[in-house]
Formats: structure tokens, sequence, C-alpha cells
């Protein structure tokens, strides 16, 4: 993940999460949510089945605040972000989850919060999954 040409977070293999925070996230949610994406069984072991977590395959996640996974676009042609916490509680947020998957033993890196980054991905699968941890917040 590059911000202005430089590179700011980076993993080899594992997870890309895209977290979106809503007004009302408590550390619970985060909590949560670190705790079920570093359990989560969606890696392939030798037989091809999903079996495996990010720990288990020693891969770490990269966690990337995006506040426009809770745009709504109900009206009109421009996505309204009023569903999206403020900068200081997502930061707050989002820094959470990270220190907590470091605290389960998973590598993590981050990127510049509130900076216009450039991400990459190989997607193997593809897999992608949606997590709502508080009933319509933490995505």
């Amino acid at each position: 993940m590059d911000v202005a040409g430089e590179t700011v977070g980076e993993i080899a293999g594992g997870l890309l999460v895209l977290v979106g925070v809503a007004p009302g996230d408590t550390d619970a949610d985060a909590d949560t949510l670190a705790a079920k994406i570093c359990g989560l069984r969606i890696f392939p072991d030798s037989d091809g089945a999903m079996n495996l977590s990010v720990a288990d395959i020693d891969g770490s996640i990269l966690v990337v605040s995006q506040f426009t996974l809770l745009a709504d676009i109900r009206k009109g042609r421009r996505p309204s972000f009023i569903g999206a916490a403020g900068p200081h509680e997502a930061r707050a947020i989002v820094d959470r989850i990270v220190d907590q998957v470091r605290g389960q033993g998973v590598a993590a890196a981050s990127g510049e919060f509130g900076a216009a980054m450039m991400v990459s991905l190989v997607n193997s699968g593809p897999v992608t999954i949606v997590i709502d941890v508080a009933g319509g917040r933490i995505v």
C-alpha cells in the first residue's frame, strides 16, 4: 500500500481487511472483529478444503480504514457518508483492531489513516467475506 509513492504498509500473504467504522462502534466490536479475522478458517489445507486460518498459515493481515464501505446510495447519485464515524473515533477503532490482531500473534500492517492510498491486491480465489460485527456497523 502506497501513499504519495512511498510504501506505508505491506504483507507477503494473508488477508486484506477493509474496515468501515460507524458511530457507536466500540472497543468490544474491534476485539470481536480482530478475533474473528485471526481465526476465520478460509485458507485451503492440503486437500484444498477451507480449513486453515491466517494464523495457521503464518500469514499477515493488512488493515485498511475504508469509510466508503458505509456509503448510503439509496437516494440520488452521490453517496452519503453520514453513516461513517468521524476520523477521531474511526482511527481509534482501526488502531485497536491492528493492536488486537498483533496481540493474537498475527503480524499486522496498516496504511496511513485518512490518506489517499494506492492498495494493490493479488486475490487468490477470489474469496471475499463481509463481516458485520455490530449489526450494521464495523464492516
